[in-house]
């Protein structure tokens, strides 16, 4: 019995979500669409992203960076919740033997100058 109403729960709970990720978007797919991205901001769960707009069609593209150079010689790290911390930039270069040519500027993320590389999936902005 315990096994029958999993095997409903699961099967409802697919149902829900399979219509969700059908409507997500590749940060290339959708930049090679002609979409402007905007500057970086929060979404509504708090996490850090971008918007891609097109007329009236908008999406969030989640961040998916965990640190970025700010400025000659700062450095910050980013929370899953959004919030950014000040990192060490010496003691993070000695720890892995010099600068990280992958890790993005935060000036760069902040105007949205990004790489798909950075950027997570892409979702429809509910209205």
């Amino acid at each position: 019995m315990r096994f029958h109403f999993l095997s409903i729960a699961a099967v409802l709970l697919g149902a829900v979500v399979l219509p969700a990720a059908a409507n997500a978007e590749s940060f290339s797919k959708l930049a090679g669409q002609g979409y402007a991205v905007g500057p970086l901001g929060q979404g509504r769960s708090g996490g850090l992203g971008w918007v891609l707009s097109k007329g009236d069609k908008k999406f969030f593209c989640r961040m998916r960076v965990s640190a970025a150079y700010r400025g000659r010689d700062g450095m910050v790290s980013f929370t899953s919740s959004g919030r950014m911390i000040a990192v060490d930039r010496a003691t993070f270069e000695a720890a892995i033997g010099g600068p990280d040519p992958t890790i993005p500027r935060l000036e760069d993320l902040k105007a949205g100058r990004v790489k798909p590389a950075n950027v997570g999936s892409c979702a429809p902005v509910r209205k």
